[in-house]
């Protein structure tokens, strides 16, 4: 029995189970590998407080007390051997962040990992002001160092599990009408002193013509193309997955012109990308400043403005997701084809189409 500085005694009713007698507070008094841990278990509650016990003992044999002295600093340099794999920028990206982490958090560098506590987390992210997108990339690093501290049993539970990403803004996006378009391709074309400018001029048509995007018409070979069953086989880069959209006919006479005599695995582009060719066609016709990603969106919107299927036009993109992307992205319509539906929007009784009975006899 063992007696407080208020007078009240810790009494054992059960193993690693004790009460206080001055308040009836339920306590835990656990041994692990020679170290008493003793934890209220926050309840007067007997039933409850023999629950509280059994799912502390369960989460102490989770830790790894051979780790409870690791520190923030240690785990963030963990961490960072662990995503070295990953795309330069992005282990620039995570580089910065775990810099900041080691630099500004609240409780120091060198905290131990298993004293950290969810108020620490929010305190450190409360330190910067930034808009959602910086802020949910500062939130994602986070939460994957301490569930890398979970993995390695140094906690039980990551202290940043609580965060949820921001709801990001939906940006303008710039897209050019098909005019434009056609300006654009024709204006590139027109610079006889550039002597890619018939090269960047087919990658920005191919382009705006088959929806697809840099990465994907770069890698473009002859044998990607098939005349005959009048299909391309393409690669989307971002996802990893590969798929087939038709040889439309506004691209085929721009294909069959490229790729003549050329061998299977034969690129059909001579550039990766023409984006100081668009740019500067943007600046000489007095357009915003249009990426090629601005040409892929012109042919979506312009494809829903003709009446093409949503989920065939999420096909062409290689979406698996039935149309869902496109509809929230592409949820907006030129006013002009918007005027030409609401025309559509009579008050008839019935549609126009139908001859009466009456009428026939």
């Amino acid at each position: 029995m063992e007696t407080s500085q208020n007078g009240g005694q810790l009494q054992k009713v059960g193993e690693c189970f004790y009460r206080y007698s001055s308040n009836g507070v339920y306590y835990a008094r656990i041994k692990i590998d020679g170290k008493e841990i003793k934890r209220s278990l926050g309840t007067t509650d007997r039933t409850l407080a023999r629950r509280k016990l059994s799912a502390l003992k369960d989460e102490l044999r989770q830790i790894d007390r051979s780790q409870g002295r690791v520190t923030l600093a240690e785990l963030c340099d963990r961490y960072l051997k662990t995503v070295q794999h990953q795309k330069p920028k992005t282990v620039e990206r995570k580089t910065f962040i775990v810099g900041r982490i080691k630099n500004d958090w609240p409780t120091g560098k060198l905290t131990q990992v298993g004293k950290i506590k969810p108020s620490d987390v929010d305190l450190w992210l409360s330190r910067y002001r930034f808009g959602s997108a910086s802020r949910n990339l500062h939130i994602s690093c986070v939460k994957e160092l301490f569930s890398s501290a979970v993995r390695d049993r140094i906690i039980t539970a990551s202290p940043a599990a609580h965060l949820r990403s921001a709801k990001r803004e939906k940006p303008i996006r710039l897209t050019p009408t098909f005019e434009q378009f056609k300006a654009i391709i024709a204006d590139v074309r027109a610079q006889r002193f550039n002597a890619d400018a018939q090269d960047s001029a087919d990658f920005l048509e191919f382009l705006g013509r088959a929806g697809l995007g840099q990465a994907e018409a770069s890698s473009l070979t002859r044998g990607d193309v098939d005349f005959e069953a009048a299909r391309i086989v393409t690669f989307r880069h971002k996802t990893g997955t590969g798929f087939a959209i038709p040889l439309f006919p506004q691209v085929r006479p721009l294909l069959e012109r490229l790729c003549e005599g050329k061998a299977h695995d034969e690129h059909a582009f001579q550039l990766n990308d023409a984006k100081k060719a668009l740019s500067g066609a943007c600046k000489r016709l007095g357009f915003p400043r249009f990426t090629q990603r601005s040409l892929r969106r012109m042919f979506i919107t312009r494809a829903i403005e003709q009446g093409v299927d949503v989920k065939v036009i999420a096909e062409w993109q290689g979406h698996k997701d039935g149309g869902k992307l496109i509809l929230d992205t592409y949820s907006h319509v030129n006013p002009s084809h918007s005027h030409r539906m609401a025309q559509l929007m009579v008050d008839e009784t019935e549609p126009q189409n139908i001859i009466s009975l009456s009428q026939q006899a």
